[in-house]
Parts: C-alpha cells; sequence; structure tokens
C-alpha cells in the first residue's frame, strides 16, 4: 500500500471517529457549536453522529445528585437565631435548556443555593422556633431534666405545622423556579437546626445548672438516706447493748442470789465459821502487808485473831 493510500486510511479513521459519540443509560447530551447548541439534547444511549471538528458534545448525568446547602443564620418568627442547613436531591430534567441557563453542575448548584437558601428563609422567618425543632405534638417524657426547665411555654407549645411540613413548604416554593434552568428539585430536607454561639452558650448555661441542680438533689437525698440508716444502725446498736446489759444483770442477780443462799445455808450449818470467813475477807480488802492495825480488846476481829493463836 502506498503512502498516500496509508495518509486517506488514516484520515477516514480520523473522520469516522470524530464523527462517532456513545452515550450510557446514565448520560444524555447536549450538541454544540461555537458554543452555541445545535439541534435538540440527545437522551437516548447508544451510538450518536455529530459533525466532526465542529459539533462538541456536552455531557450531562441522568440520576438524581446531591445538593447541600451552606449553614446560614435566619431569624424565626419568634426572633430566635438559628443556624439552619438544607440538603436536597435534585435532575436534568431539560439538558437544552440547563446549558443555555447554567452551562453545568457547578452553576446549577450556585443557583440552587441561591433559591434553596431564598425559600428556607422565608419558610423559617414565618414560624417559631418550636415548629422548627418538633415535628408532632408527642408528649414529652417527664423526666428529672425537664423538671423546673425555665422555659416550660416552649415544652407545653402545641405544633400546628412541623419541621417536617415547613420542608414539604420550602420544596414547593422552590421547585416553581428551578424548572426554568431545565432542573427538578424533588427533595428538600433540613440537615441540621442549630442555636447560634450566643443562644448556645444559654442553653448550655441552662442545661449545666440543672444538671447541678439534680445533682444536689442526688446528693441530698443520699445524705438523708444515709442519716436515717446511721440513726437505724445506732438504735440496733443501743437495743442490741440494752438487751445484754438486762441479760447480765438477770444472770449477775441469778449468781448473786444463788450466793447469798449458799452463805446462808452455810450460815445456818456454822454460824461462827461463817463470821470467821467474813473477817477473813474483810481483812484481806483492808489491810496490806505494810498496814498496821489497831484493835481494841473489845474488836470481834482481834477475838477471832487470839483464838487462832491460842490454837
Amino acid at each position: 500500500m502506498s503512502i498516500n493510500n496509508l495518509i486517506r486510511a488514516a484520515i477516514l479513521v480520523v473522520l469516522v471517529s470524530s464523527s462517532l459519540y456513545t452515550l450510557d443509560e446514565t448520560e444524555q447530551a447536549v450538541l454544540t457549536v461555537f458554543g452555541k447548541p445545535a439541534g435538540d439534547a440527545v437522551t437516548t444511549p447508544g451510538l450518536h453522529l455529530k459533525i466532526p471538528f465542529i459539533q462538541v458534545v456536552n455531557r450531562f448525568d441522568k440520576r438524581w445528585l446531591e445538593f447541600n446547602g451552606d449553614p446560614n443564620q435566619i431569624p424565626t418568627r419568634d426572633k430566635k437565631y438559628l443556624w439552619i442547613e438544607t440538603y436536597a436531591r435534585w435532575r436534568i430534567s431539560d439538558p437544552l435548556r440547563f446549558y443555555e441557563a447554567v452551562q453545568d453542575e457547578r452553576g446549577a448548584q450556585s443557583r440552587l443555593d441561591d433559591i434553596v437558601d431564598g425559600a428556607t428563609r422565608n419558610a423559617v422567618a414565618s414560624f417559631d422556633v418550636i415548629e422548627l425543632v418538633r415535628k408532632t405534638n408527642r408528649t414529652f417524657e417527664a423526666t428529672e431534666e425537664l423538671s423546673g426547665v425555665e422555659e416550660s411555654a416552649e415544652v407545653d407549645a402545641q405544633v400546628v405545622t412541623g419541621r417536617a411540613k415547613i420542608a414539604e413548604v420550602i420544596l414547593e416554593k422552590a421547585a416553581v423556579i428551578t424548572p426554568q434552568f431545565g432542573v427538578e428539585l424533588v427533595d428538600v430536607r433540613f440537615k441540621r437546626i442549630n442555636y447560634v454561639e450566643s443562644v448556645q452558650s444559654k442553653v448550655f448555661d441552662r442545661m449545666i445548672s440543672e444538671r447541678k441542680r439534680i445533682a444536689e438533689k442526688s446528693r441530698s437525698e443520699g445524705a438523708g438516706r444515709a442519716a436515717e440508716v446511721r440513726g437505724q444502725k445506732e438504735r440496733d446498736l443501743l437495743a442490741a447493748s440494752s438487751e445484754g446489759y438486762r441479760k447480765a444483770q438477770l444472770l449477775k442477780g441469778a449468781a448473786d442470789a444463788k450466793a447469798t443462799a449458799i452463805f446462808a445455808r452455810a450460815y445456818e450449818r456454822d454460824a461462827d465459821f461463817y463470821a470467821f470467813l467474813k473477817s477473813l475477807e474483810t481483812l484481806e480488802k483492808t489491810i496490806d502487808a505494810k498496814s498496821v492495825l489497831v484493835l481494841s480488846t473489845e474488836s470481834e476481829l482481834l477475838k477471832y485473831l487470839k483464838g487462832s493463836g491460842g490454837k
């Protein structure tokens, strides 16, 4: 094959390859000539023709895409500032209009940011904070954390619309605007709702104070219970001691009575011997080795001593 034929074959291959393009099931396209759309959008998958070197294929996604809004500080109807962050799901419903209006997904995200943010601001400003943070009128569980809360009006407030319905209002308002950009908006939700920093600090301070109150209450109840236990312990100890003392006294009395009975029987059998033993006990208790005992001649003790010595 000559060089000319090779060149012609190469040119033919380049022309054919430049004239064909393919789209998969997730893609759609708009053909442009010098930046201007040429014909309708191509939405069917497969192999397609275009004018080589002149027409440019601009591909767009067919699938549902994600939108994450930036946090915005928005006042509610009751003048409380909140940080509101939203997210949404959208898709390119009209590729030709989409290309003419926003060019690409980055441009669409910027437009959605304006549209969803505006609808969110209007909706949030039309409702009180309780409507945004609650979905239904489900009764609060009665706990220690809720007892004594200062803002009881918010706890008892009735929800008329609720967070989910407000999100539907935002979607309804925004979805009316997006079709002019070739965009279909299918869902808008609140991703995060939070107080601004100045209000957060007050809420946290109140929470800390409430926890301290509950802790003090628990400590007070614990101290009272401890005092009750100690009192019961002391009463039990006193009762046990009293019972032991009573039993000891009963035993001692019984022993004394028995000893007295024994002494009485001994006295009846030998009165002189009994008197002698009592005298010895008296001497043992009253004098020691260094004592000097002075007795009269009439002393019974002297009589026993003399009697003992005489024997």
